[in-house]
């Protein structure tokens, strides 16, 4: 696993985490919010790059579709799909005004260092080599509420 980069990414609350789940493959997209839920975050998923920026509210419309739910502390998302790419997907979020303090992860299941290095340069939190583990989560969510591992 990459090293997260060195911005503060703390919740400014002490509520249960809200994370955007993001994966074309279904089964992949269970596995991170079973993962997720475990360790106690709420989850919201989208099945590729444009459904979760019409969830973020980063359409062209401009309206969140999270009927209510809160506010999202943490994007995760796969690095490969078909569309938009989980890179496009990050730099969509990181030209966003309103999202672009929101930490996005991305997930793969190849290792590529220059992949690994283009997406840590636009602003990705963290690269994370797929299989995701419990382990992986913990430590995100650590980081994401400012607690010790």
């Amino acid at each position: 696993m990459a090293a997260p980069s060195s911005s503060n990414w703390v919740m400014e609350s002490p509520h249960v985490p809200h994370v955007l789940a993001v994966d074309d493959n279904l089964i992949d997209r269970k596995l991170v919010e079973k993962l997720l839920r475990n360790s106690s975050c709420k989850v919201t998923t989208a099945e590729n790059g444009p459904r979760a920026l019409e969830l973020l509210g980063l359409t062209s419309g401009g309206q969140n579709t999270m009927n209510g739910r809160s506010k999202v502390n943490l994007v995760i998302t796969d690095y490969c799909m078909p569309g938009m790419t989980g890179y496009e997907l990050l730099k969509k979020i990181k030209e966003s005004s309103v999202m672009k303090e929101v930490p996005v992860v991305i997930m793969s299941s190849e290792n590529i260092p220059t992949r690994i290095n283009k997406c840590l340069e636009e602003g990705a939190q963290m690269f994370i080599q797929k299989p995701l583990k419990q382990s992986d989560v913990k430590k995100l969510t650590c980081q994401l509420m400012n607690c010790e591992i």
